[in-house]
This record gives structure tokens, C-alpha cells and sequence, in this order.
């Protein structure tokens, strides 16, 4: 299994700290041999990201508010710069809904905390998707794989708006696997379970969602980022040559259950 990346970079959007599950995904590809680059989202965690990225040897391409057109362009600029130009994967795990609104009522949330959850959670593969494509193409297509979560297809109390741009997300990893097909390039979303990361300490009633998984999925196991980090590489990898557009569940099959 080694070494399926010799030979390969990846852009990686979405490292936070050393518990993000863009970071895990990030020491599994290099572990495997690919080149590395990363954005970082604001002042306060720069220094924590350049120096994730230089222990695995990383570029660090700057600063992406996933919002800002300007700096989408500039971030895709550098990493071509970075990477001669071309791209082999493109890790989207970029999220946000204000903590607020994932407390009260679904029913309660504003019109502009709406569409700038839906703006950043899954409009911004959009936008990266868009910007990845020529870069991809010169290396003769490529992989992207973003972050889900089944309160995109289900009712999750507390996950509220949340649920709504994951669900908007799902519907876009589709219909780019349609358009990018055609260049040889696959999209896919990993839901993993509930996995202790930064955005997760915003979920109100975490810790009683973590008892209640290990409680019913059939394996009676919590995840971790790492488990994420071994599904994405084998959806970046050739040896998800044939899959597109597909969700694949990293939740112990807790998402096979009714009750």
C-alpha cells in the first residue's frame, strides 16, 4: 500500500490543528508519499498550520477565506506555482454555521447565518472545484474528496442549519462528478461519524451523541480522524479509479440503522 502517492500533490483545505480530520487525511497521503500543500484560515491558527505543514514538509500556499473570490484565486495560483503548474488531489474539509444557530431552533435561523453556512460548507467546493479543474486536467485528471455528515440526509437535533448545507454539499459532490467526469476527475464525500475536532466542540449535546453511537452502530466503536484518513486515501487513490460521486460512510454502520 505504500508509496500510492509517490509522484503526487494535493492541496488541502481545512487543517486547523492536529485533531482536524483535513490534518489526518494530510499525514496519510504523505505517508504515502504525495507533496503537500495547505491554506490556513485566519491569523490565529497560521502558526499552528506552517508548522503542521513543515513536519510533513509542506508548502504553505496562504491565507483562503473560502468566501473571498480574490483569495480562491490566489491560493490556486500559488499552489500551481508551487506544483509546476499541476494538481493530483484536492482535500476539501471546510465548514461553519454560527455556534447559535446550532443550539435553538432550526426554525429560528436568519436569513444570512443561512446562506453563509450554506456559502462556506458547500458553496466553497464549488468554487475550489472550479479552480482545481485546470490544474488537474494537466496531470490528466485527479480526485477531490470533501467532508459530510448524515445530518445532511437525516434529522439531527442540534446539527440544524448545519444539516441543510451538508445536504446542498452531498447534491454538489454529484453534479461536479457529472461535469468533471468528463476531464477524469472524481468527487467524493466521506460521513464519518462523530469525530472530536475543533468544530465539533459546537455541537451542543456532543458528548450525548457519542454515547448514543457507540450505543447503536454495529460495531459499537467510536471513530477517530485517522479513520477518515485511510478512506480518503483510497477514494484519492487509483484504486478508486472507478468511483465517483459517491458518499462513503466511515461511521462504525451506524448509518444502517433505524433505531
Amino acid at each position: 500500500m505504500a508509496g500510492r502517492f509517490e509522484g503526487k500533490q494535493a492541496l488541502v483545505l481545512g487543517v486547523a490543528n492536529k485533531r482536524s480530520i483535513a490534518w489526518a487525511i494530510a499525514r496519510r497521503l504523505r505517508e504515502e508519499g504525495a507533496e503537500l500543500a495547505f491554506t490556513f484560515q485566519g491569523e490565529r491558527i497560521e502558526k499552528g498550520v506552517r508548522d503542521l505543514a513543515e513536519s510533513v514538509g509542506g508548502h504553505v500556499v496562504g491565507e483562503c477565506d473560502v468566501r473571498s473570490e480574490d483569495d480562491l484565486d490566489r491560493v490556486f495560483a500559488a499552489t500551481a506555482d508551487a506544483f509546476g503548474g499541476g494538481l493530483d488531489c484536492l482535500v476539501h474539509s471546510v465548514a461553519f454555521a454560527a455556534a447559535e444557530d446550532l443550539e435553538g431552533r432550526f426554525t429560528d435561523t436568519p436569513r444570512d447565518r443561512f446562506w453563509m453556512a450554506v456559502d462556506i460548507s458547500a458553496y466553497s467546493l464549488v468554487a475550489a472545484a472550479r479552480r482545481a479543474e485546470p490544474l488537474l486536467q494537466a496531470r490528466g485528471g485527479g480526485s477531490i474528496v470533501t467532508m459530510t455528515y448524515l445530518g445532511g440526509v437525516r434529522a439531527v437535533p442540534h446539527y440544524n442549519v448545519m444539516g441543510v448545507a451538508k445536504a446542498t454539499l452531498d447534491a454538489s459532490v454529484r453534479y461536479l462528478a457529472w461535469d468533471l467526469g468528463h476531464s477524469n476527475i472524481r468527487v467524493n464525500a466521506i460521513s464519518a461519524g462523530p469525530v472530536r475536532t475543533l468544530a465539533a466542540r459546537s455541537i451542543a449535546g456532543f458528548t450525548t451523541m457519542e454515547e448514543m453511537f457507540e450505543q447503536r452502530a454495529p460495531l459499537h466503536r467510536h471513530m477517530d480522524a485517522d479513520d477518515c484518513g485511510a478512506a480518503a486515501a483510497y477514494l484519492l487513490s487509483s484504486d478508486a479509479a472507478n468511483v465517483t460521486g459517491t458518499t462513503l460512510y466511515v461511521d462504525a454502520g451506524y448509518h444502517a440503522m433505524g433505531m
